[in-house]
């Protein structure tokens, strides 16, 4: 009973997180139509140069802290030390405290400095970074807060609080840009980046209202009088500090890795692109392609694993906690089924689609080759995120950030060596990114394996793949069919999406693929799919 208890909050928890995450980036979408209209392109560009200064000092200053608090936090609760809980978050406040205003101050302080020494070559970005310091302080403590709240597998604090955080955020940076720009660009500027403070103080005290919840949660079910363990009442606090930053460093050292990444990308792609016979501004339209069209495809794709990877964390870290080798191994294997039988459907539907929705969706049909090799990533990136997820659940958090440094090599070699080959192009550059996230993922699986002895159920794969296969010929004969009778590539490219998930589904049932068990596990979903299918007598 309580492993079902723990598989539905596990599961449940990776819902809300995904509905937030869909819901939070259709909100900043529609936002950055109303600020490019308000600033332009060179209003944008200042905002854009602060930008990275700002998410790097934010990232160095949370550390990973908001992932070893929600292993530790999972940990306690699940051994039913609560005081020890609590004690832990309330030491990652204080180390929160102390970063969060070395990191704001610091960011104030070396505006100047930047723009003197040209990392940033635009001086009238400074207002910007000046805008943006005080943020981080407030970040910091909503990033540990979302943290402990995790660590009891609650995810609607977090979700609520995204989307508040990214409401205010908007509505402010609407508000000031408009408002600061008579002013000049550079205020106009600074003012949208205003918005980012407004959303860090309205999301934390969102989430203060859960954290007195939770507080009267615990009251109702342990007592007022709450008495800690021995052990937890006698671990030095630099012992805790110690293990959370022994599980949070490797976290933030991955998460620097992206931009890193990032940042090769732009150094080689354009640079072996000329190689390959294409001028300056075909390298520079095709970088586009990749970076800003289709990367963001797969990322709006791997929004469920995403929000799987983070809710598998204290779902993995419980059991540990509790011993129970049987529980881990399971809501790894699910975690699993679950990645692939989302992603790919996903990867069926960017791949045979890629030029149809690279036209309706960036009116920019010369995306197409790159969309459709970068569609092999969503699969990758799905199975690299939720082995990120397991491996930090088990508490072996740097296993995870050597991966991504050798990934990351693979990509530097494979991008210099396939990027240059005129038959490849731009597509050499995906299949790089694609190497990328496998070669992470599959090293992940082999730590997985090693530790808890768990490796991909091959017949559950198998049917997975055939069902995407079937899938993959309705959606190509379906779109083909319709565009040829009607002309409308919009209707016709949503009538082929359509039309391959039903069957995908159908096969899936038909050839015992979709376990009823995984299905009870979706929210609001689940019972209804698994009572239609009791009465269709698929389902015993």
């Amino acid at each position: 009973m309580a492993e079902i208890k723990s598989n539905e909050k596990f599961i449940r928890g990776t819902f809300i997180l995904t509905v937030a995450s869909f819901v939070v980036k259709v909100i900043g979408s529609l936002n950055w139509i109303f600020v490019s209209r308000i600033l332009g392109g060179e209003g944008i560009g200042l905002y854009q140069m602060a930008f990275p200064i700002y998410f790097f000092a934010m990232t160095i200053s949370q550390a990973g802290v908001p992932v070893a608090i929600s292993i530790i936090t999972a940990e306690r609760v699940a051994l039913k030390d609560i005081c020890g809980a609590r004690r832990v978050f309330h030491i990652s406040l204080g180390l929160m405290l102390f970063t969060g205003i070395f990191f704001s101050v610091l960011t104030y302080f070396s505006a100047s400095w930047l723009i003197e020494w040209q990392f940033i070559r635009d001086p009238r970005a400074y207002m910007s970074v000046v805008a943006l310091a005080p943020t981080i302080f407030f970040v910091t403590f909503l990033a540990s807060s979302r943290g402990y709240l995790q660590g009891w597998q609650r995810m609607t604090p977090t979700a609520v609080s995204q989307i508040v955080e990214q409401i205010f955020r908007v509505i402010v940076m609407i508000m000031l840009a408009d408002m600061f720009l008579p002013m000049g660009l550079d205020y106009a500027a600074a003012g949208a980046s205003l918005g980012a403070l407004a959303g860090a103080v309205t999301g934390l005290i969102v989430l203060v209202y859960f954290h007195i919840k939770l507080n009267r949660d615990i009251e109702a079910t342990y007592g007022v009088n709450l008495q800690p363990s021995p052990e937890t009442a006698n671990e030095p606090t630099l012992s805790i500090i110690k293990r959370i930053f022994k599980l949070a460093l490797p976290v933030s050292a991955a998460s620097i890795m992206l931009p890193v990444v990032s940042n090769l990308d732009l150094m080689i792609v354009p640079q072996r692109l000329e190689v390959a016979g294409y001028s300056v501004r075909q390298a520079t339209e095709l970088f586009g392609y990749l970076t800003g069209m289709a990367v963001p495809l797969v990322n709006l794709a791997t929004i469920f694993t995403a929000s799987l990877a983070v809710s598998i964390v204290p779902a993995i870290s419980e059991a540990r906690a509790l011993k129970d080798a049987a529980r881990i191994f399971r809501t790894t294997a699910a975690a699993v089924r679950i990645s692939n039988f989302v992603c790919f459907p996903a990867f069926i539907i960017v791949f045979f689609l890629a030029t149809p929705i690279a036209s309706i969706i960036y009116n920019a049909p010369g995306a197409g080759p790159a969309v459709m090799i970068s569609a092999v990533s969503i699969i990758l990136l799905g199975l690299h995120q939720v082995s990120t997820g397991v491996l930090q659940g088990l508490g072996h958090t740097t296993i995870p950030m050597i991966n991504m440094i050798l990934a990351a090599a693979a990509k530097v070699v494979l991008n210099w060596t396939l990027t240059a080959m005129p038959a490849l192009g731009i597509m050499g550059a995906a299949w790089a990114t694609a190497a990328d996230m496998g070669v992470a993922a599959f090293i992940n699986l082999y730590f997985i394996y090693k530790y808890i002895g768990y490796k991909p159920e091959a017949a559950q794969l198998f049917k997975t793949v055939g069902a995407a296969a079937a899938m993959a010929l309705v959606v190509k004969f379906s779109y083909d069919l319709t565009l040829a009778q009607w002309h409308m590539e919009v209707l016709s490219t949503f009538g082929a999406i359509g039309a391959g998930c039903v069957v995908y589904v159908a096969t899936l049932v038909l050839i015992g693929g979709l376990l009823e068990e995984d299905m009870a596990r979706i929210p609001m979903v689940g019972k209804f799919a698994i009572k239609f299918f009791h009465k269709l007598g698929v389902f015993k």
